[in-house]
């Protein structure tokens, strides 16, 4: 798969996530966060609550479900780019978590989608 291929059935997944959360009620507040190497998928408010969510798609099963792909080093990025956020944007008085939504979507399926809240 191309890097354009990923990125496009990444930018897929991320459309579905935000679809998902604003059914839910949540504010998308940024998408796409970028911080040296680390990125934020989707930044958003959950009532009083700022969520940090990892967006992961899966088109098959091939490399195990989609919430097992992020690895403890992956987890550690994602915290110091939520941190770098909230500095670069003067938030210190904040309650925030960092969410995960896996999308699993085999061919010829409806997307099962798993909203993990604080997943690590």
């Amino acid at each position: 798969m191309t890097n354009q291929n990923k990125r496009t059935t990444g930018d897929y997944g991320e459309e579905l996530a935000c679809r998902f959360l604003k059914n839910l009620g949540y504010e998308i507040v940024e998408q796409n966060f970028q911080f040296g190497h680390g990125e934020i998928d989707i930044i958003a408010k959950d009532k009083e609550t700022l969520a940090f969510v990892e967006v992961k798609y899966r088109q098959n099963l091939e490399f195990g479900p989609p919430e097992l792909a992020i690895s403890i080093s992956k987890q550690k990025q994602i915290r110091k780019t939520a941190e770098a956020y909230l500095y670069k944007n003067g938030i210190s008085d904040q309650t925030c978590r960092i969410d995960v939504i896996a999308i699993l979507h085999l061919k010829d399926t409806k997307p099962q989608i798993n909203h993990i809240l604080n997943a690590f």
